[in-house]
């Protein structure tokens, strides 16, 4: 049975990848050196500095005195998150494998990118420094869109790194927008049409499927009734977000533990089959300072 245990745990590095290719909002992923862990394990400190602007230069006293203000904010993390899962030990050893590499890689791809996904833009989308309600088209689309631009520009942030979230029905109403001159461009040899967005304004574009798209979730316990489900699900009140603007500085998002265990029968207690645990512990915020870091638009309630 060591053998089994060694095949399987080759897997799990396998996670890391799976939620970094399927989760959209992996590229706002924070430094780690940016952060202090405090010695309660359940927050984070994040700085926080303010600064005083310039004075009149005394040519008898020299320079006015100013004030600088460091100070580490906490942040507690809040979402802590798992799930169990057995099977049979009646399963061959060569269907185990297979089982345990299916469910694993599954169970990222469909619950746990999109859980995170769907709690860091509602937390976003709460906490943006610009909101703005909305119907677009593909009349106005780039037109709103640069009306974000403008706004994060005039308020002074970064243009270096900044991420244009959109839903799929925004992007493609930018494929097919009537303000822009319409360019196909056809790979020489094989007559292919490509009309991918990557990039708009030397911006990154990152399409985000509606289910992660929305202001308001509720994240389901696993045992109250009506929730064994567990996941999550949009709130009643909630929008659907057409697109958001974010500055990577305005935001920090860390996953504390996101932690695989597997179990072989003759280690699992609970029952004579193989045990697949995952926990999450993870959660998002948004800076203080750089709320105008964040421009959302969401359509108007139905």
């Amino acid at each position: 049975m060591a053998n089994n245990i060694e095949l399987i745990q080759k897997y799990v590095p396998l996670l890391d990848a799976k939620y970094a290719a399927e989760s959209k909002s992996s590229v706002l992923d924070v430094q780690s050196d940016l952060i202090k862990e405090t010695a309660n394990a359940k927050s984070v400190l994040v700085p926080k500095m303010v600064l005083q602007g310039l004075g009149n230069y005394d040519r008898s006293n020299g320079y006015v005195k100013g004030d600088v203000t460091l100070e580490w904010v906490t942040h507690t993390f809040t979402q802590d998150r798992g799930r169990s899962f057995q099977i049979d030990a009646m399963d061959n050893e060569e269907t185990a494998m297979v089982a345990f590499a299916s469910l694993s890689g599954e169970f990222i791809r469909t619950q746990v990118a999109p859980e995170i996904d769907a709690y860091r833009f509602s937390t976003y989308a709460s906490k943006a420094g610009n909101s703005v309600e909305e119907t677009l088209s593909k009349d106005n689309v780039i037109t709103t869109i640069d009306t974000a631009i403008g706004t994060l520009d005039d308020a002074e942030v970064p243009e270096t790194d900044r991420v244009l979230f959109v839903s799929v029905g925004t992007y493609n109403l930018m494929k097919n927008s009537t303000e822009l001159s319409k360019r196909f461009d056809v790979q020489t040899g094989n007559g292919n049409v490509d009309r991918r967005i990557e990039t708009f304004d030397s911006m990154q574009v990152v399409k985000v499927p509606s289910t992660r798209f929305k202001t308001v979730y509720v994240f389901n316990d696993g045992k109250t009734a009506g929730q064994e489900n567990g996941g999550f699900v949009a709130d009643v009140n909630a929008k659907a977000i057409n697109f958001m603007l974010v500055s990577k500085s305005a935001v920090v998002q860390i996953v504390k533990l996101a932690l695989p265990r597997v179990f072989s029968p003759e280690v699992n207690q609970d029952a004579n089959a193989w045990k697949f645990d995952y926990r999450l512990y993870h959660d998002a915020w948004v800076l203080d300072n750089k709320k105008n870091g964040i421009y959302v638009s969401v359509a108007p309630s139905v």
